[in-house]
């Protein structure tokens, strides 16, 4: 349990350190629990999403969705993209990469991916039936955490651990643990309205594969702000997996 309490004290802005006191090294083990954060991440903004839609244009429920998940996460993943943009569009070698994605500043190239991230977010959120957005949204949340998780847990931490921002390195999890959370986040998948939509995983697993091969090729392992990058990126490419499964069901239907 305090394991599962560090990793929503890591991933979202909720003051549990008011109540509650977790040890450092519960927070070395919060990988695991990662994809059970995106239920809490993924109905926040879902649930939002489909509430604004009863009293608002969906245009204007997808923007107060999008601003409750920033809200709840602090931003976490989209400060990752924007340094992940940065480092792997300015840096020319591993320790140029690795310098770039520390610097606090933002660059051009992070300014341009959250511009883009955002437009391609608000984009697909507002294209669905707000009747079906719920499950679709927590499906894509967690599956995307799984994703990412199990990615990084193949890999070595690219930095040394006093280089950390938060001065930690993930522990590796067995594959068993992973087969079992990996059960839970597939129940929002029994939700979606159509069975064709799981294939929207099939996509979402491919993109996780190539940016594992991408930072090993490029840093020889992953960071914090990888983390954050890659979570956002395999959400976006399920997102839009859905999308097109959903056009083509409408078209044939």
């Amino acid at each position: 349990m305090r394991s599962l309490l560090a990793a929503i004290m890591m991933f979202t802005r909720l003051p549990l350190w008011r109540i509650v006191n977790v040890d450092k090294r519960y927070f070395t083990d919060v990988i695991k629990y990662w994809p059970i954060v995106g239920f809490l991440t993924g109905a926040t903004t879902g649930g939002v999403l489909w509430l604004a839609a009863q009293f608002v244009p969906l245009e204007v429920a997808c923007v107060l969705a999008i601003i409750a998940r920033i809200l709840l996460t602090g931003a976490l993943h989209e400060d990752g993209l924007a340094d992940f943009f940065d480092g792997f569009g300015g840096g020319t070698s591993k320790e140029k990469i690795l310098a770039i994605m520390k610097d606090s500043h933002i660059g051009c190239y992070g300014t341009i991916g959250l511009v883009l991230y955002f437009m391609l977010y608000y984009s697909l959120l507002s294209s669905f039936d707000p009747a079906m957005v719920f499950p679709i949204v927590i499906a894509a949340d967690c599956f995307s955490k799984l994703c990412t998780a199990v990615m990084i847990n193949t890999l070595p931490y690219a930095r040394k651990e006093e280089e950390s921002k938060i001065k930690l390195v993930y522990s590796k999890v067995r594959t068993l643990i992973f087969v079992l959370v990996g059960v839970i986040t597939l129940v929002p998948f029994f939700f979606l309205k159509d069975a064709s939509f799981c294939f929207a995983m099939i996509p979402a697993v491919v993109t996780a594969v190539g940016l594992r091969f991408f930072l090993k090729l490029k840093i020889g392992g992953y960071t914090g702000d990888c983390c954050g990058a890659s979570v956002l990126i395999i959400e976006q490419v399920f997102y839009l997996s859905v999308l097109v499964i959903w056009c083509r069901y409408q078209f044939l239907f």
